[in-house]
């Protein structure tokens, strides 16, 4: 028998949610999904639960999948079948353990029913072994959906092709009206992004393209010609996606479409996999500002993670010892007045943390490509100015505050306090300027050479203030206050 039981509703569309409702018995097994049944209600045939199944959204599904064992996986896909599995399988982050569950030739009939940048998707979680045994399998099931996955596979997983889909619209340029609207209807059977149709001449190459809208209220004896948007955007199948993004963001279409270098149209790009695409970009900076060599998965074992961590470590390792060896040149200074040392670190965070700043100010202005010279500059004064007036503001405060302190708690005269907390506030205004230049001018150098800004990560631009700030705190502590002042 089938039981289903009914979860809670949704207090704004009064639909039903899915918080994993059902379970399936059959003497053998059950499958469950879900914790917290309710009310329940008998079901007799397991076509009736698959209908009931239909009315909660693939996403849903995808996330109770996790909560059933693989038996019971296998059960419920006979249930649901081949195309609205594929379906859920498309909403999955890490197909790779549900694809390998299945043999083979299931495998390939759940991957040729997905549109094929999901299935792509999908297959590049499998190793490379299980990844060409299905691809060798879809040749017998899809030979069509087959070739479209080798040929998003071909591409690097950093150009557009690689992320296109070729589930579209395409009609021919000579055709009427209405056999525009009978091609539209036969291909909407098998491509659901219908909302804009593509227009190819009689060598296939792109013309142009047509909003839905506007054929739908043509009149039958208008040309279509009339229709055609001729300078429609597009991007190619080779671009870098880090270098089109924004350009695809700012069209702002419900989907591109991607030409070879002849002027093939490929496929196309949706407004989804735009999103997907920014997500993806915006991750791989943080994780680059953070100082890994690219985003970490909260699944992925040990070894990945230290795998994308140690080579900056390596060479931040490197640099510290740059800086310390720097500091240790100093010994001299801290020899004769070792208080100082006590607000090293002070001046060393402040520069670090101006500098970040900058970084992540400069990190977002070189987004924008048309980005001129003139701006540029700008960007730069702007950013010592503001690092000026920080300084200074922040240099007042550690005056008066740590010249009370150094009198009362290190019981150096006022006249001395004072000018030791002259020493650290002349530091941190020297410090956070040219922090401030660094975090600006470093991105700005490895935007001009074609490496990515957010390379220039936190933990690099704090070390390299570090080392800044330890020759302009002890060079005026040597200078000021040894030299000039005899005091020690």
């Amino acid at each position: 028998g089938v039981t289903v039981y009914q979860s809670h509703r949704n207090s704004r569309t009064d639909f039903p949610v899915l918080t994993c409702a059902v379970r399936v018995e059959d003497g053998k097994g059950c499958v469950v999904l879900g914790a917290r049944p309710a009310k329940a209600a008998r079901v007799e045939l397991p076509a009736e639960l698959a209908e009931k199944l239909s009315d909660y959204h693939e996403n849903d599904l995808a996330d109770a999948l996790a909560d059933l064992t693989a038996e019971e996986r296998r059960k419920l896909y006979a249930i649901l079948g081949v195309e609205q599995v594929a379906e859920i399988f498309s909403y999955l982050d890490d197909a790779e353990p549900y694809l390998k569950e299945l043999p083979p030739e299931e495998a390939a009939q759940v991957v040729s029913h997905m549109d094929s940048d999901d299935a792509v998707d999908a297959l590049d979680d499998l190793e490379e072994e299980d990844k060409e045994k299905i691809v060798h399998q879809m040749d017998k099931v899809d030979k069509d959906a087959a070739d479209d996955v080798k040929l998003l596979l071909s591409y690097d997983e950093d150009e557009i092709g690689s992320c296109m889909t070729t589930n579209y619209i395409c009609i021919r340029k000579d055709m009427t009206i209405r056999q525009a609207m009978s091609e539209l209807v036969k291909q909407a059977g098998e491509n659901d992004n219908i909302s804009t149709l593509y227009v190819v001449d009689e060598n296939e190459r792109f013309y142009g393209a047509i909003d839905l809208k506007d054929l739908i209220i043509a009149r039958a004896e208008d040309s279509l010609e009339k229709l055609i948007a001729r300078s429609y955007p597009y991007v190619t199948d080779h671009e870098k996606i880090s270098d089109s993004i924004d350009r695809i963001v700012d069209y702002a279409e419900r989907s591109l479409p991607v030409l070879n270098e002849s002027g093939k149209l490929l496929g196309i790009i949706t407004s989804a996999d735009v999103v997907e695409l920014v997500d993806d970009q915006m991750g791989d900076d943080y994780a680059k500002l953070g100082g890994l060599t690219s985003e970490e998965d909260l699944n992925e074992g040990v070894f990945q993670s230290v795998k994308k961590r140690l080579p900056w470590l390596v060479a931040l390792l490197f640099l510290g010892m740059l800086v310390s060896s720097v500091v240790g040149a100093f010994e001299s200074v801290v020899a004769v007045l070792p208080i100082v040392i006590c607000f090293q670190s002070m001046v060393l965070d402040m520069a670090g943390n101006v500098g970040t700043q900058s970084l992540a100010v400069t990190i977002r202005v070189l987004v924008d490509e048309n980005l001129t010279t003139s701006k540029k500059l700008h960007l730069l004064f702007k950013e010592m100015r503001v690092g000026l007036v920080n300084g200074a503001l922040l240099a007042v405060m550690a005056l008066g505050f740590l010249g009370v302190y150094i009198h009362f708690f290190k019981a150096y005269a006022w006249g001395q306090a004072f000018l030791l907390s002259g020493c650290v506030g002349i530091s941190l205004i020297v410090a956070m300027v040219i922090s401030s230049l660094v975090g600006t001018v470093i991105p700005m150098l490895f935007h001009k050479i074609h490496i990515d800004p957010a390379v220039a990560s936190g933990p690099l631009i704090t070390t390299i203030n570090d080392l800044v700030a330890v020759v302009v705190y002890y060079g005026l502590a040597m200078i000021v206050l040894i030299e000039m002042f005899h005091l020690g």
